[in-house]
């Protein structure tokens, strides 16, 4: 017969249902710095390709042209953009709340909305300039 645990285990509540979490805006704004940064990582290494080949010669900048015309080179460079506008935003937000500007509840949360709005307006914009 096994012997009864004179202390009970807590049973702590689990609720792993992602879709009913709801995450205030600070904490989306973190996750999306987080996941623009590792974006904008994982971008260095087609680009400096695509640029070593613009610079091998002719052909090659032609070819790498060629790469970088029709839709799926375009949704590459309107997430690059989206990415490129939130993250530094966000940047911008975190140095100065590390230097206790906007710390209160209510201002990080406004300048956590203010960042994704402005990121993916200044995102649309980088990419319209420069794309389309």
């Amino acid at each position: 017969m096994p012997l009864k645990d004179p202390k009970p285990a807590k049973r702590r509540p689990v609720f792993l249902d992602l879709r009913r979490i709801h995450f205030p805006p600070q904490a989306i704004a973190s996750i999306a710095h987080r996941l623009t940064g590792v974006l904008m990582l994982l971008a260095i290494l087609p680009a400096t390709w695509l640029f070593t080949l613009s610079l091998s010669g002719p052909e090659g900048f032609a070819r790498a042209g060629q790469a970088l015309t029709g839709w799926p080179a375009g949704i590459a460079a309107l997430l690059l953009a989206l990415s490129l506008a939130h993250h530094l935003f966000a940047g911008i937000r975190y140095l100065l709340l590390d230097i206790d500007i906007g710390i209160a509840r209510q201002t990080a949360r406004r300048s956590a909305l203010w960042v994704m709005g402005a990121g993916v307006l200044a995102g649309l914009g980088l990419w319209w300039g420069l794309w389309a």
